[in-house]
């Protein structure tokens, strides 16, 4: 896949909460990309933090998102990204021609503990894999 915005690709997450699926995805681009891909993630109606089973899921795979913070959906954001990936938020996504737009259907992480996590997590690390292979980044370990 060509992309012409820009020197790198730049991906957008997008789930309800922003607050798991979101942001575990938005991680691994950002750790296995190593910096070569521009990544966002939002969600629709922003929880108030990082759900706590996520963030011990992901430590176990040696990152910290802690200090991130679930982030409103924005017009611009969408604009600004060449790839929007959405988890779960049906139609709150603004449509932009010219974008790639794929929908992740995956289990929703709130509530639950980081056992039920872990699949969700291991899905959404090979699902990102596959998405960096195709913008042509070669996934670092």
């Amino acid at each position: 896949m060509t992309l012409e915005t820009g020197p790198r690709p730049s991906v957008l997450y997008v789930c309800v909460h922003n607050a798991g699926r979101s942001q575990m995805a938005a991680a691994y681009t950002h750790r296995l990309s190593a910096g070569a891909v521009e990544v966002r993630s939002a969600g629709s109606a922003p929880a108030e933090s990082i759900n706590p089973a996520v963030r011990e899921a992901m430590l176990e795979e040696g990152i910290d998102i802690s200090a991130e913070k679930p982030k409103i959906l924005t017009t611009d954001a969408v604009q600004a990204s060449d790839v929007v990936i959405t988890m779960g938020c049906g139609d709150t996504c603004p449509i932009f021609p010219g974008k790639r737009y794929e929908d992740w259907t995956l289990e929703d992480p709130a509530g639950q503990g980081v056992d039920a996590v872990r699949p969700i997590r291991d899905d959404i690390r090979r699902r990102v894999v596959q998405l960096l292979s195709e913008l042509g980044v070669e996934p670092v370990s």
